[in-house]
């Protein structure tokens, strides 16, 4: 049995290269991996980031951090403009940053399909709007889809509340927004997390994500 945890932020994010594409977990302001985040920001080098986050990083100053440092290319998100999120903003119209947005409905679709190893699926959401703008559509008995892709990357950086040194995780209420799905469609799912248990600590009914999908943990220094 493997122990997967790691002794501190740059052990866990050690092969995070230039380049890479990273789901990060959070919805508002719970479930934020902010120490994975930090430790990023920390990592000198690496650069022309894609963050695929549900609301660009609301709440969490890291985040933005790295997009204002010129560390990040793209983001994939349902809602950019949080307050306080001007920087996203203002990177958008000069120019230097892609933002890609979408129904939060679809973008979480998009990732459980790339978890499945899915292809392409058809969604009825945002057929006729803008959001459909250069993708294929079709009318089905109708109704109007749109075609969307599954997503993936290469890192999930994600927050839990306990694990066991296996990776199996237990999440504390909002903890468990969009988590549990891009641990399966990452090639890489980093967690930290507040505690981190012996084996056969946690009880099996309360485990969310199991440890198949979870291959670092940072825990929380004491």
């Amino acid at each position: 049995m493997k122990d997967k945890t790691c002794i501190d932020a740059q052990d866990a994010l050690r092969d995070v290269e230039s380049g890479a594409a990273i789901f990060v977990g959070g919805f508002g302001g719970s479930g934020i991996p902010a120490r994975l985040l930090a430790g990023l920001l920390a990592k000198p080098g690496v650069r022309d980031l894609t963050l695929i986050n549900n609301n660009a990083g609301a709440g969490e100053t890291s985040f933005l951090a790295l997009v204002a440092a010129g560390r990040v290319s793209r983001i994939i998100c349902s809602y950019p403009r949080m307050p306080g999120n001007d920087v996203i903003r203002e990177r958008a119209q000069a120019g230097s940053l892609a933002v890609e947005v979408m129904p939060q409905g679809t973008l979480v679709e998009r990732i459980r399909a790339g978890g499945a190893g899915m292809g392409p699926f058809f969604s009825p959401t945002g057929y006729g709007t803008p959001l459909a703008e250069g993708k294929e559509t079709r009318i089905v008995g109708g109704r109007g889809y749109v075609l969307e892709e599954p997503l993936r990357a290469d890192f999930a950086f994600v927050r839990a509340h306990r694990a066991d040194r296996l990776g199996n995780l237990v999440y504390r209420r909002a903890q468990r927004n969009f988590g549990p799905v891009m641990c399966t469609a990452a090639r890489t799912t980093i967690v930290e997390v507040d505690e981190i248990l012996p084996c056969g600590a946690l009880d099996p009914d309360a485990i969310v994500t199991p440890s198949l999908f979870v291959h670092r943990l940072l825990g929380n220094p004491q």
